[in-house]
């Protein structure tokens, strides 16, 4: 797959069920590989690898290019090797809203407490509905991108955001 990436994403209030809305859910690893002016993603989701790599974000992190190609688990296992230290780790919940689908990451780990969604859309001012459970948008906060998640976990920092997102 390749093409622009569309989405917003939004804070999670933790006091609101998103789980038992959710059809699917997933178990993600991903790791980082350096690189200056995109990021490349190693990933696991479940028993399928993928490699990602994304342009910079263009309209204040709303879209950017994406280039996302399934890899094998043992190719996967090898370039976690070349990645940068630490890894980015989540439970993903999928909820249908509307005429969309609503990816819920929890993350774990340093970044444990942290609940955010994703709405992926196929234009940028396409219209949406969001479930109560949705928060405060965060597109283009780079304290959210999980590439910066990585680098500066959720744990240091997690007291700047009001209790219902902590």
């Amino acid at each position: 797959m390749s093409g622009f990436e569309i989405e917003r994403k939004f804070l999670v209030h933790k006091d609101k069920d998103y789980k038992s809305r959710a059809y699917a859910y997933s178990y993600i690893k991903q790791g980082y590989i350096a690189a200056r002016s995109a990021t490349i993603r190693v990933r696991v989701r479940d028993d399928r690898a993928y490699l990602t790599i994304k342009g910079p974000s263009v309209d204040g992190g709303l879209k950017r290019y994406e280039f996302e190609k399934e890899i094998t688990l043992d190719e996967a296992q090898h370039l976690f090797e070349l990645c940068e230290p630490g890894v980015v780790e989540k439970t993903r919940y999928l909820v249908r809203s509307g005429n969309h689908i609503i990816e819920v990451d929890e993350f774990i780990g340093d970044n444990e407490g942290l609940v955010i969604a994703e709405i992926e859309l196929g234009e940028e001012n396409e219209a949406y509905e969001l479930p109560d459970f949705i928060g405060p948008e965060v597109t283009g906060d780079v304290r959210f991108y999980n590439k910066q998640l990585r680098r500066h976990p959720f744990c240091l920092w997690r007291n700047n955001l009001p209790p219902e997102f902590q």
